[in-house]
C-alpha cells in the first residue's frame, strides 16, 4: 500500500551502567543489545530519556535501541520516556534481560507476563502500567546454593565455559528480536525456546 507507515519498535537491553558491571550476569541484556546494534550497523550513543539510544531504519520501519542508564531498579523510567515520546505501545517494546532460572546458553521468549522477581522488569511493568510487552530472557545460571546472596550472584562474572555458552545465547537473542519483529512472538518462541545444542 502506498504511503503505509511501517511500525516503530523499541528494543531495550537491561543492565547497569559503568565499567565494573560490564561482564556481570545482570548485564546480559546490555551485551545482547550491543550485539544487535553491531548487526544493524549503528551505535547506541545518543543520550536522552535517562538512557543511551540509537535509531535505525529496518525493513521500512524504525527501530529504537535503548540502554537505560538509571541502574536496573529504575529501568522503566527510560522505557516510559522513549516509548511515550515516539508513541510506541507495549506490544512493540521488546526487552532483553538476564534470567537466573535458565542455564547459560538458553533463551526463553515470552509475549507478556509478570516480573518473575526481576527488578528491571518490575520497574518497566510499573511505569508502563502493562505486562503485555514481549521479552527475551537470557539464561545466566542459577545461584550455586539457595543461601547464596542474589545481588552478589547477579553481579558476579561468568566462568570461561559459561561465557562460551552465553555468547551462543547472545547471538540467538539478536536473531530472536528480529524474528519477533518480522514474524511475531510465537515464531520466535518456537525457534529459540528450549535447550541449546
Amino acid at each position: 500500500m502506498i504511503g503505509a507507515k511501517k511500525e516503530s519498535w523499541l528494543i531495550v537491553g537491561l543492565g547497569n551502567p559503568g565499567k565494573e558491571y560490564e561482564r556481570t550476569r545482570h548485564n546480559a541484556g546490555f551485551r545482547a543489545i550491543e550485539l544487535l546494534a553491531q548487526k544493524l550497523g549503528c551505535k547506541i550513543d545518543k543520550a536522552k530519556f535517562q538512557g543511551l539510544y540509537a535509531q535505525v531504519n529496518y525493513n521500512g520501519g524504525k527501530l529504537f535501541l535503548l540502554k537505560p542508564q538509571t541502574f536496573m531498579n529504575l529501568s522503566g523510567r527510560a522505557v516510559l520516556q522513549l516509548s511515550a515520546y515516539y508513541s510506541i505501545p507495549p506490544e512493540r517494546i521488546i526487552v532483553l534481560f538476564d534470567d537466573i532460572s535458565l542455564a547459560p546458553g538458553r533463551l526463553r521468549i515470552r509475549a507478556e507476563g509478570s516480573s518473575g522477581g526481576h527488578n528491571g522488569i518490575k520497574s518497566i511493568i510499573s511505569e508502563l502500567g502493562s505486562q503485555a510487552f514481549p521479552r527475551v530472557k537470557i539464561g545466566v545460571g542459577a545461584k550455586p546454593t539457595p543461601e547464596f546472596d542474589l545481588a552478589a550472584w547477579v553481579l558476579s562474572t561468568f566462568s570461561a565455559k559459561e561465557e562460551k555458552d552465553l555468547s551462543f545465547a547472545l547471538e540467538n537473542a539478536v536473531d530472536a528480536v528480529l524474528t519477533i519483529i518480522d514474524r511475531g512472538v510465537p515464531e520466535a518462541a518456537n525457534r529459540f525456546n528450549g535447550p541449546h545444542p
